[in-house]
């Protein structure tokens, strides 16, 4: 299966995509998201218990994205940080970040952070798997200087995606490393399947364990 070497406009293939992805798409999520949080319940609450206990602040937070179609929803995240950022000031996280706390650091590196997201993928706001999104304040600026940029709301966010799988996991210091995050989300959604989104779901373990660019 071919990578995205070089940054081009790409319209999703709606036309020619069978009308029954859709469904097959949410069936998937719904199958996966309700038992896994049921399962991870006990979990959920251990995380936050330890945030809760390594820092101040809320276990968990909620921020303004932008979802299919640029449609606003409020992403949930365990919080990583002792800041909460919204709104026009949002400073992306860099390696060795004086703002991650202990807890944060391992959720991050492990993604566990991400759980929470399950509950917005029951509620139809994003996808197990589709382009991950950004914070409003990013998304207006790499619009201004990626022309493609916006083609990554042509389908749902996820909580993981074709970038993050082919190593384009975590912070994007440079215009260069959000242009290649860019070309594979507009990949993805060109060529979305039920097959290549079964193949990212079990490529995301994988890469987790690997950490790259995890922090």
């Amino acid at each position: 299966m071919a990578e995205p070497f070089a940054l081009a406009p790409v319209k999703p293939k709606a036309a020619v995509r069978p009308r029954l992805y859709p469904r097959l798409k949410r069936l998937l999520d719904l199958a996966i998201a309700v038992p896994l949080l049921i399962l991870t319940a006990p979990l959920l609450i251990a995380i936050a218990l330890w945030i809760h206990l390594d820092s101040r602040g809320p276990a968990m937070f909620r921020q303004t994205r932008l979802g299919l179609g640029g449609r606003p929803f409020g992403i949930l995240k365990f919080r990583t940080m002792s800041v909460i950022e919204e709104g026009a000031a949002v400073v992306q996280v860099v390696r060795d970040d004086a703002r991650i706390t202990c807890a944060g650091r391992f959720l991050r590196a492990s993604s566990l952070d991400e759980l929470p997201q399950l509950l917005n993928v029951i509620r139809g706001e994003m996808s197990l798997v589709g382009p991950r999104p950004h914070a409003i304040a990013h998304d207006e600026l790499y619009a201004t200087l990626i022309p493609e940029y916006p083609g990554r709301q042509a389908v749902k966010p996820g909580i993981t995606g074709w970038a993050q799988v082919c190593g384009h996991r975590g912070g994007t210091p440079t215009v260069d490393a959000m242009k290649a995050r860019v070309a594979h989300d507009l990949w993805y959604a060109a060529h979305a399947s039920i097959w290549l989104d079964l193949l990212i779901l079990a490529r995301t373990p994988i890469e987790i364990l690997r950490g790259r660019n995890a922090y």
